[in-house]
């Protein structure tokens, strides 16, 4: 039901989206579709929640933390490129953008459930890094902004508004690699010129 909701969302946008559409589409009947989602509002949370999910089990604490620190940065970073900046969520953000002014549920859902969700994800790894002492950040907060644009913003926006095609796993992996770089070591040429 989940994968029909995202596919009519994706087609039809929220408002042209339909429970009994979904229902057609999931091959479960209208009255079963409402038993287990009640609210068209709730199916779209759930739909932006599961794309989340993904995001979430590859980023999990343990295998973070078997791999160093570059690594372990460089796997976030993909896994949130891999999210971010694929065609579905392209979609999706250009369906919430593009309606919250007549459904504001649907950008309480999509800011509460996948930019809240990926921010405190990824913030909570940098706090766990920043007391090992294996990096010095000030406000874990807002390096998690900085980072996470850093990965994703210019790519987002040129894929969003049509200017390319969303990058495929190498150009995401390489931009990835360079990000965790620039980040972990920072870019002046040495400390003592800082």
């Amino acid at each position: 039901m989940i994968e029909a909701a995202a596919k009519e969302f994706q087609t039809n946008g929220y408002a042209g989206t339909s429970m009994n559409a979904v229902a057609q589409r999931a091959g479960v009947s209208t009255k079963t579709m409402y038993r287990l989602i009640p609210t068209k509002a709730e199916m779209f949370t759930r739909v932006v929640a599961d794309r989340i999910q993904l995001f979430m089990l590859v980023i999990d604490d343990e295998m973070l933390d078997a791999e160093g620190l570059m690594p372990a940065l460089e796997r976030i970073l993909i896994a949130y490129g891999r999210l971010t900046l694929s065609e579905e969520t392209i979609a999706l953000n250009r369906l919430v953008i593009g309606e919250y002014d007549r459904f504001p549920e649907i950008g309480t859902a999509f800011y509460e459930t996948a930019v809240m969700r990926t921010n405190l994800a990824i913030e909570a790894w940098l706090r766990r890094q920043n007391e090992r002492g294996l990096i010095e950040l000030p406000d874990p907060q807002a390096a998690t902004g900085m980072l996470r644009g850093m990965m994703i913003m210019e790519l987002q926006r040129a894929v969003m508004l049509g200017r390319r095609s969303a990058p495929d796993d190498e150009e995401i992996a390489k931009r990835a690699k360079l990000c965790a770089n620039l980040f972990l070591k920072g870019c002046c040429a040495s400390a003592a010129g800082a």
